[in-house]
């Protein structure tokens, strides 16, 4: 009868939407809202040199924007009438530029050329937060449209490129440091099927799996060279996302550099310890001579060391783009990735998982820190190729239609090894080997169309959407090995006898490597609609309907397929924003959805039980601010997520399986991005998660799961940098991340083993020019010595020290 009456209510909300957009469609303009445009341009200087950072205003309001870095801004939703825009910049004199938009106009193009003022080195009139570097919070990824942060009942948190360069980041995993509530589990091991790295959000594992809010998945770690900004977008979000690519927790999006109007770049070189040698170019030109063209290359190259006796990375990176601007109305953009790396494995000792540990944290086990247990020629491969296309159609001043494809290719070659304590003792490691030899090709086609209409006094922003997502996995890997056994107490002979030719020659023997693919395939509808019930409150109601296909897994050596099975999943999210302060402060409450599928399970009796989806609902409560004209941004949320549909071992029947188990995580997270005065910049994040098996296997209920990570972690960042003086452009930064004790084995079968708690110093100074920039970076500046790990133990990175320069044009 609940079913039935949840049904009927879906239902009538599903014939509710389809009614409004109809009546959206059909009805005369002068009957819908007061028609919006966007205005936006470009400011240049004298020389006819775009001026980035340039403080916007709209005179006698609190609306205003700041040029990005290359000149360009946009105000959106601007109804028609008379403005007067104000343009602030140091060391140039203020103008004021009186803006008429037109009843008629969707956009309004204006260009400013600021004139130099020698006399005048006031500092810049701050009029947005956005001005603030660390402030990336405008993007249409969260919510699949334009929704302001203030106006998303969901939180997200943004680590950008401004910071990126700031802290002169050369990998990935540094630049997530700065996301507040992510901390890393695993390092990117390059192996097939999951070689990407794991952070755990919320509670949960997650793994970078997104790229333009689609499927963009790697093999390694992403280089951080086409990184426009990372989003890390909390939650469940099973409703947007769908389950295939996505955590409980919540998701990784990495958002790319795109093309821009003119041309522009900057070409860099970062030298440091462990033999570092780092050299990046970001160039941009328009292609022929009407200006709708635009070609963007962004490409690396990166050698590293390990800091251990052995260990090294390599890779090499290209990133072409192109945008093609048809008209007002249609637009194309093409974005790619070519990222070819040889590595060592970092190196992962993996604790046993079966019987009890003889110590219970890294002091006990007597590890040596700079040990690797592993060998220079002992790499891997890891090709990866991604292709993102988008169009763009504006089909009336309401709806867009936006239509996105998307190929992933990820493939592993060569040696993944691991060391584990697997004999009684801990005191000798075994080391295992796989020749690695897979591919894994994802393919994305999704149709959006997104409106901005009302219906009576009521604005609906509405995304509909229809997604097609397919996997393929091709396997011919080998099987893992034990290689040898190698003390960790005292200096063993076998060491260093770890070699490509030895092991080579012991997979020589191996008669049976797997020959497998699987396909899987998912078909998804799903909306989202956001309606103004007054100027200040919004509620959201979305839903999805998921429909999984799974072919199974073709055995080529046996010529049989098993494991087929199909599940439809159903995922709602709701949400409600009130703005106390109109643009400056909201509060919010959610409720969210995520689902992942499962597969059936053949019993010892022979049945197949056939299991539904297990779903994660959450919901959460909190406050989003832009104070001070934007000058203090931030949030504080509860969350509260509770898994369901868990199989577990059936505790009456030994070797059944049941799906009745739970998990259960809860928590806080605050996050403060702030720009009390003038070039001082602050960023701060600090979460709490509390997570418990509620009802899962007998050894690990009521416990901790290994994959929620610390308890608590802390971030911090601050800046300064000088704008009214001599020294102009030099600037200083110093920051921390501090995590909790974090227990990586917790079961009654091994016991607790915890890492310990830590903090880790860094710090930078720079001097940012037009056209030059000098950096000196000191990652981990106490020498903390510290570990990381999922059931594993991995030794982090020591004091690394890094110098760079660029030149722009």
């Amino acid at each position: 009868m609940n079913r039935l009456l949840l049904n009927t209510v879906e239902l009538k909300k599903l014939l509710l939407l389809a009614l409004s957009i109809l009546i959206s469609l059909h009805l005369p303009e002068n009957v819908m809202a007061q028609h919006q445009t966007n205005m936006g341009g470009v400011v240049k200087n004298n020389k006819m040199e775009p001026l980035p950072f340039v403080s916007i205003k709209l005179k006698n309001t609190v609306i205003g924007t700041t040029t990005n870095e290359m000149g360009f801004f946009e105000i959106k939703g601007l109804k028609p009438g008379n403005y007067i825009l104000i343009f602030s910049y140091v060391g140039y004199k203020s103008q004021e530029r009186e803006v008429v938009i037109g009843t008629h106009e969707t956009y309004h193009p204006i260009e400013v050329i600021l004139q130099e003022d020698g006399n005048q080195l006031t500092e810049v009139v701050v009029s947005d937060g956005k001005i603030n570097p660390f402030d990336g919070k405008a993007s249409e990824y969260p919510a699949r449209m334009p929704l302001s942060n203030l106006e998303n009942p969901q939180v997200y948190n943004v680590v950008t490129k401004e910071l990126m360069r700031e802290q002169q980041i050369v990998g990935f995993d540094d630049a997530l440091k700065n996301a507040t509530g992510v901390h890393k589990l695993w390092s990117a091991t390059g192996r097939g099927g999951d070689g990407a790295g794991y952070y755990s959000m919320r509670g949960f594992s997650v793994q970078p799996s997104l790229m333009n809010g689609v499927a963009g998945i790697s093999n390694g770690s992403p280089d951080p060279a086409n990184i426009e900004q990372i989003e890390t977008i909390k939650g469940p979000s099973g409703t947007l996302f769908g389950g295939s690519i996505i955590s409980f927790g919540g998701l990784i999006n990495i958002v790319t550099k795109k093309p821009y109007e003119g041309f522009g770049g900057e070409i860099s070189y970062t030298a440091g310890t462990f033999g570092l040698n780092r050299i990046t170019a970001d160039i941009n030109t328009p292609l022929g001579d009407n200006d709708k063209v635009h070609l963007r290359v962004n490409t690396a190259y990166h050698h590293e060391n390990s800091f251990l006796d052995a260990g090294f990375r390599t890779s090499k990176f290209l990133a072409p783009s192109l945008s093609y601007k048809v008209n007002e109305r249609l637009s194309f953009s093409v974005q790619t990735e070519f990222y070819q790396a040889e590595s060592t494995n970092p190196l992962m000792i993996f604790l046993n998982r079966s019987r009890p540990l003889t110590a219970n944290s890294p002091a006990g086990l007597g590890l040596d820190f700079n040990r690797s247990y592993t060998s220079n020629d002992i790499t891997i491969q890891t090709p990866t190729t991604n292709i993102y296309a988008q169009a763009n159609y504006k089909i009336s001043s309401k709806w867009t239609s936006q239509t996105n494809v998307s190929r992933s290719l990820r493939q592993a070659e060569g040696f993944y090894q691991y060391s584990m304590f697997a004999m009684p003792g801990d005191s000798l490691l075994t080391r295992y080997v796989s020749l690695q030899d897979s591919k894994n090709l994802v393919t994305t086609i999704q149709q959006n169309f997104i409106g901005d209409f009302s219906i009576g006094s009521l604005r609906n922003r509405l995304v509909v959407g229809l997604d097609y997502f397919h996997q393929q996995g091709i396997n011919n890997n080998s099987a893992y090995i034990p290689f040898d056994t190698v003390s960790t107490l005292r200096a063993d002979p076998r060491y260093i006898q770890l070699t490509s030719s030895a092991l080579n020659a012991r997979l020589a023997n191996n008669q049976n490597p797997s020959k497998t693919e699987t396909n899987v395939y998912t078909y998804s509808a799903y909306f989202s609609d956001v309606i103004n019930l007054t100027e200040r409150m919004m509620a959201m109601m979305s839903l999805r309907l998921d429909r999984f296909d799974n072919k199974g897994s073709y055995n080529q050596r046996t010529n049989t397929t098993s494991g087929e099975y199909m599940q439809t999943a159903l995922s709602p999210k709701l949400g409600l924003v009130y703005q106390v302060l109109k643009k400056r402060a909201s509060i919010f409450g959610n409720y969210m959805n995520g689902f992942q599928n499962v597969a059936p399970i053949t019993q010892p009796d022979g049945s197949v039980e056939i299991f539904n989806p297990q779903h994660a609902n959450q919901w959460e409560l909190g406050v989003k601010t832009e104070l001070f004209d934007g000058k203090l941004t931030g949030s504080v949320s509860y969350y509260d997520i509770y898994v369901k549909n868990v199989t577990r071992p059936d505790p009456e029947r030994i070797g059944f399986n049941i799906q009745d188990g739970n998990i259960s995580s809860k928590g806080l997270e605050f996050e403060v991005i702030a720009n009390p005065i003038n070039g001082l910049n602050i960023l701060l994040g600090y979460t709490h998660n509390e997570s418990k098996n509620d009802r899962t296997a007998e050894g690990i209920n009521g416990r901790r799961p290994v994959s929620a990570g610390p308890e608590n972690l802390a971030n911090a960042w601050v800046s300064y940098r000088i704008s009214n003086s001599r020294l102009q452009g030099l600037g200083f930064g110093a920051g921390f991340n501090y995590a909790s004790e974090n227990h990586i084995t917790n079961s009654q079968a091994t016991g607790i083993f915890t890492l310990p708690a830590y903090t880790v110093f860094g710090s930078t100074m720079f001097y940012d020019t037009t056209h030059y920039r000098l950096g000196l970076k000191i990652d981990n500046l106490t020498n903390q010595q510290y570990w990381g790990g999922w059931t594993t133990i991995e030794p982090q990175m020591p004091r690394r020290i890094l110098a760079s320069m660029a030149f722009k044009f």
